[in-house]
C-alpha cells in the first residue's frame, strides 16, 4: 500500500539562521487586545500598518517628543527571568520626561532588538507597555520588533520607546522664571528607576556577591524586587498641581543624578541648593555606597537617591503646592531652594 505523505511544512532557511517570521507575526497578532485596550480618542488607525495615525491635537498646541531606553535594568529582568515590570519603565521615563514642560502624553511607541522571537518575553514586555499606557492615558500607537541573531546574548534584548504628548503653547514649563528665594520640593521615587544599573550591578553581584533570589541587607525584599521596582510616573500629582499652583521649573532626576539634570532648567544667575539631611535615603543606595566605596557626591551624580523628580516653585506657593501634591496621593518634601549663583547645583550637609 501507498503511504500517504503528511503535509509538513519546512523550516525556512530564515528561520534556521535565527528569524522564525511566522513566529513573530503570531506573537503580534496575539497582543492587539492588549495594545487596543490603550485606544485614546486621536487614535485613527490600528497597529499593523506601516505608520500610527493620531488626530491633530489642534490650534495653539506644541508637540513635544522624547525617546529613552531602559538600559541595562534589562539585565536583571533577564536574570530574574520577568518582563512584566520593564514595559512600564520605558513609558514612565518618557512620560515624565516631557512632564517636566508641561506636556501630556498622547502617544507611545516602542521598539524591541532581540536575538531570536520569545513569545513569552515578548507578551510579558508589551503587557507592561499596555498598563502603563493605560494609566498615563496614553495610546501604544504601534512600534517595531527586530529579530538580530547574534547581535543580543539568548532571551536579552533592548527596549527603546518614543513617546509624543502636547503642552498649551502658553502653559510651557521652561525654567526661565526660577528666581532666588523659590522653593525646591521633591517627589519620592521607587528605588533606582532606571539608571545607575552598572554601578549596581557590579556592587551588588560581583562585590557583594548576592543573586537575583538574596534578599537585599535593609530592605527585607529580594534583589530582584528592589531592582525591577518600577519606575514611578509623576504624571497624576503633577497635572494636579499644574492646574492650582504656578510652577517655575521642574527636573527629572535620572542619568546624571542631581549635578547634571536640574541645571538643564535653570536660567541665568542662579543655584540650586540641595539639602541631603531632607529626605530619608533608601536602603538600597546606602548599601551601594558602603558595599561598592562608592564616593557620596558619585552617589547623586549617578542614582535619583531617592527623589525622582523635583519642582520649583515661589516660596509663598509652596504650602499650597505641598498640599496638592499630597491630595494627589504623593508624598512631597521640600529639598532645597534657588539662590543667586552660575547654574549650579550645591549639595550640602
Amino acid at each position: 500500500m501507498k503511504k500517504i505523505k503528511k503535509n509538513v511544512r519546512a523550516k525556512s532557511a530564515y528561520a534556521a539562521a535565527g528569524v522564525d517570521i511566522d513566529q513573530k507575526m503570531a506573537g503580534i497578532a496575539a497582543i492587539k487586545k492588549m495594545v487596543k485596550s490603550t485606544r485614546t480618542a486621536g487614535v485613527l488607525n490600528e497597529i499593523g500598518s506601516f505608520g500610527g495615525f493620531f488626530a491633530s491635537p489642534g490650534k495653539d498646541k506644541v508637540l513635544v517628543a522624547s525617546t529613552d531606553g531602559v538600559g541595562t535594568k534589562l539585565k536583571i529582568a533577564a536574570m530574574a527571568g520577568r518582563h512584566d515590570t520593564v514595559g512600564q519603565d520605558i513609558v514612565n521615563h518618557c512620560v515624565n520626561d516631557i512632564l517636566v514642560q508641561g506636556a501630556v502624553p498622547l502617544f507611545f511607541m516602542d521598539y524591541v532588538g532581540i536575538a531570536r522571537f520569545e513569545g513569552w518575553i515578548f507578551e510579558q514586555v508589551v503587557s507592561g507597555l499596555c498598563k502603563a499606557c493605560r494609566e498615563n492615558k496614553c495610546a501604544l500607537l504601534g512600534g517595531e520588533t527586530a529579530e538580530m541573531p547574534g547581535l543580543y546574548p539568548p532571551k536579552e534584548y533592548d527596549l527603546v520607546g518614543t513617546i509624543v504628548g502636547v503642552v498649551d503653547r502658553r502653559a510651557i514649563v521652561t525654567g526661565k522664571t526660577v528666581c532666588p528665594g523659590d522653593v525646591i520640593i521633591g517627589l519620592p521615587s521607587s528605588g533606582l528607576h532606571t539608571n545607575g544599573y552598572s554601578l549596581a550591578r557590579r556592587v551588588i553581584f560581583e562585590t557583594a556577591g548576592l543573586k537575583v533570589s538574596d534578599v537585599l541587607p535593609g530592605t527585607g525584599k529580594k534583589v530582584s524586587e528592589v531592582l525591577l521596582a518600577v519606575h514611578k510616573s509623576y504624571l497624576k500629582p503633577i497635572v494636579s498641581l499644574m492646574g492650582q499652583v504656578t510652577i517655575r521649573g521642574m527636573a527629572h532626576i535620572t542619568g546624571g543624578g542631581f549635578p547634571d539634570n536640574i541645571p538643564r532648567v535653570l536660567p541665568a544667575g542662579v543655584d540650586a541648593v540641595i539639602d541631603r539631611s531632607s529626605w530619608r535615603l533608601p536602603p538600597v543606595f546606602d548599601f551601594i555606597q558602603r558595599e561598592g566605596r562608592v564616593d557620596r557626591d558619585e552617589m547623586y551624580r549617578v542614582f535619583n537617591m531617592g527623589i525622582g523628580m523635583v519642582i520649583m516653585v515661589r516660596r509663598q506657593d509652596a504650602d499650597a503646592a505641598l498640599a496638592v501634591l499630597r491630595r494627589a496621593g504623593s508624598k512631597p518634601v521640600i529639598v532645597g531652594r534657588v539662590e543667586k549663583g552660575n547654574r549650579k547645583v550645591r549639595l550640602i550637609n
